[in-house]
């Protein structure tokens, strides 16, 4: 089974653009996501894996979201090579088959209200603990 699920910020705004032939769009982000603290108490690091996206799911990148969104993406990893100056280059990539916006950080995002359901992580009364919480 190949299947690949993160949840990361774009490093950058993502790069979009259309198939020659089809018109499909293309999209190109690249993600920082955060691994599991360690066990020793180091900071934890993070890994930065390429995604692209097709056809609409691309559009909606385009049109909502930008460096600093926090996005989950459910994919598959795919590995591809072509030969550049004579040798080959080999790049792996999680093509993304669905990418859920999940909130945008605030002082890099785009002007556009959201699709329905976009929310900020700093709205979602979940996200805001109280101290009284009974247990």
């Amino acid at each position: 089974m190949n299947s690949v699920t993160l949840t990361g910020r774009l490093v950058r705004d993502p790069q979009i653009r259309y198939a020659s032939q089809s018109q499909m769009a293309v999209a190109n982000f690249t993600l920082a996501v955060d691994r599991v603290r360690t066990r020793d108490g180091k900071e934890p690091t993070a890994d930065f894996p390429d995604i692209v996206a097709f056809g609409k799911t691309a559009e909606i990148i385009e049109k909502y979201a930008a460096k600093g969104s926090l996005v989950g993406v459910t994919g598959r990893l795919q590995t591809r090579s072509y030969e550049k100056d004579g040798r080959k280059v080999y790049v792996t990539e999680v093509v993304a088959e669905r990418v859920d916006l999940l909130g945008r950080k605030q002082d890099d995002a785009k002007a556009e209200p959201g699709p329905p359901g976009f929310y900020k992580m700093e709205d979602d009364p979940f996200v805001k603990f109280e101290d009284d919480i009974p247990f």
